[in-house]
């Protein structure tokens, strides 16, 4: 069995495929035959604190709060780009932002954690 990380309309599907009847596929698609990338919410550490996820499948339009910023309940931490519209992800608690997991440009799934707030 092998693992994929397949991208559906900018969102990405980890999918395993198995062989059936033992025979090898006559000609593998260059993309099935590169190496599995690893998906967006695995690239980075995980950081201290609540994680703060988005609601929504987007672009990261602006990060708009710092590593060590204080910030309330509900204050913008970054600002997705989705159907032409700016969606803000906010802060579920109050705290300091103990880590920033996302770059602006990067596309990122629904449920995605963009940063952590202690």
């Amino acid at each position: 069995m092998e693992t994929y990380i397949v991208r559906v309309n900018g969102t990405e599907y980890e999918v395993e495929v198995e062989m059936v009847g033992g025979g090898a596929p006559a000609a593998a698609p260059a993309a099935a035959a590169a190496a599995p990338k690893a998906a967006p919410a695995a690239k980075k550490a995980a950081g201290a604190g609540t994680a703060v996820t988005t609601g929504t499948a987007g672009k990261v339009w602006k990060v708009v709060a710092a590593e060590g910023d204080a910030v309330k309940s509900g204050d913008s931490i970054v600002i997705l780009e989705a159907m032409k519209m700016e969606i803000p992800v906010v802060a579920p608690c109050d705290g300091t932002v103990s880590s920033i997991v996302v770059s602006e440009g990067e596309e990122i799934a629904s449920g995605a954690t963009v940063a952590y707030v202690e």
